[in-house]
């Protein structure tokens, strides 16, 4: 694989650092990235989003979401089984794990509920005013006969 340096970048820029170390970071993602738990993002309205994590046998009180530098973390802890149970065959996997999201500027978590074996994680993208597009009004230049008649009222005074 071809690694390539950021070196130019930061020096060339002033502000761009997350964006670069998000390309890098992207750029040098392990093939063996993990795949547990299985999760789903979608699009739910023009700036709404939606994370959705199969966390099938833990509880709520086991999970763990927490907004920290600019992303999601994600982890459960399952309670150590009290009990001898004895599993012919266990194909629930109820693993601690921890899962990262990287967010973009702007985006907030709104909120998070269980149900049905499913993490559900609503985030919402909220353009600040400075950064809306906004109408300029075209304002009329003074026409010659106003700025003569400025001028001679002045002189006069």
């Amino acid at each position: 694989m071809r690694n390539l340096d950021f070196a130019p970048l930061y020096r060339a820029t002033v502000g761009f650092d997350r964006i670069a170390d998000l390309m890098d970071r992207a750029l040098t993602a392990d093939v063996a990235a993990p795949t547990y738990p299985p999760y789903n993002i979608e699009k739910t309205a023009d700036d709404a989003y939606r994370i959705s994590i199969a966390v099938a046998g833990f509880s709520p009180e086991e999970l763990s979401v927490e907004v920290k530098e600019g992303a999601v973390h994600v982890s459960a802890r399952k309670a150590p089984e009290e009990g001898d149970k004895t599993y012919l065959h266990r194909g629930i996997a109820t693993r601690a794990f921890d899962r990262r999201f990287a967010l973009a500027d702007h985006v907030r978590v709104t909120g998070a509920t269980h149900e049905h074996g499913m993490l559900h994680i609503d985030l919402v993208r909220e353009t600040p005013e400075a950064l809306k597009p906004r109408r300029i009004e075209i304002g009329r230049a003074p026409s010659a006969a106003a700025i003569e008649t400025k001028q001679v009222e002045t002189a006069n005074v």
